[in-house]
């Protein structure tokens, strides 16, 4: 098959104006149509609003919006990237260059993995390329002056468990767990930090750079309710940082 456009994963964000590789705006500019995700009830795609100075904004009519699905069942969720990647499938094919945009990392919990599996199952020789992007918990870091890892220390990246007995074991057998996707479940983690004496050496931050954001360096006093939503990563150290 000749004449097929290429498909570009590009991580935006996620959230302070400016986070995006030289070579992925390259692409975003000779890109013929942009994908843009967004959630399910929400008006405007924060992926959209992380493009804020990087000094590349796309026409309304390169602009393709989809509201995301991320239902726990997975025949659900297999017909909905199916069925997006049926679309973008006959972009290709007509040879026009398409760019998916993603909050964060391409390839870290993103929503592209799904939509770059479905369209290789399509066409097998597709010309693509996935840019990275940086993570929200690096994201995070940075914005607290938070150090993720030092010297031999443990790291465990982790969507947040469903039990605080489950976050717990995984709390005591490393040194540093980066909790993602913690969503409802934030006030049993902040009770289960306190329970534990830990709060004062772990770190919170939501929406980084956008309107809404919240940063704490010491969760002691953090009010679930005022916390909870999307775009928030919890920084968790199970023992004080040793001076060095």
């Amino acid at each position: 098959m000749t004449g097929l456009g290429t498909f570009w994963g590009v991580g935006v964000g996620p959230g302070p104006a400016g986070y995006l590789p030289i070579a992925a705006l390259e692409a975003l500019r000779q890109a013929d149509l942009v994908y843009a995700p967004r959630a399910r009830g929400v008006a405007d795609s924060v992926a959209l609003q992380c493009l804020a100075g990087t000094g590349f904004a796309p026409k309304p009519e390169q602009l393709r919006e989809i509201e995301f699905n991320m239902d726990p069942d997975r025949d659900v969720l297999s017909e909905h990237y199916a069925a997006l990647a049926d679309t973008i499938a006959a972009e290709l094919r007509a040879g026009r260059n398409v760019a998916y945009l993603t909050i964060g990392d391409s390839l870290t919990y993103s929503t592209y993995g799904y939509v770059l599996a479905a369209l290789r199952a399509r066409i097998p020789e597709l010309p693509q390329r996935t840019f990275p992007g940086v993570t929200s918990y690096a994201a995070a870091a940075a914005a607290l002056a938070w150090p993720l890892g030092e010297g031999k220390e443990r790291v465990l990246i982790l969507p947040c468990p469903d039990t605080p007995e489950e976050l717990r074991r995984e709390i005591e057998t490393h040194d540093i767990v980066v909790l993602m996707k913690v969503g409802a479940r934030l006030p049993w983690v902040l009770d289960l930090l306190r329970d534990m004496d830990i709060a004062r050496h772990c770190a919170f931050a939501r929406r980084i750079g956008l309107p809404g954001e919240l940063l704490s360096d010491d969760v002691g006093a953090l009010v679930a309710d005022d916390a909870m939503g999307y775009l928030a990563t919890l920084l968790v150290r199970r023992t004080a940082r040793k001076e060095r």
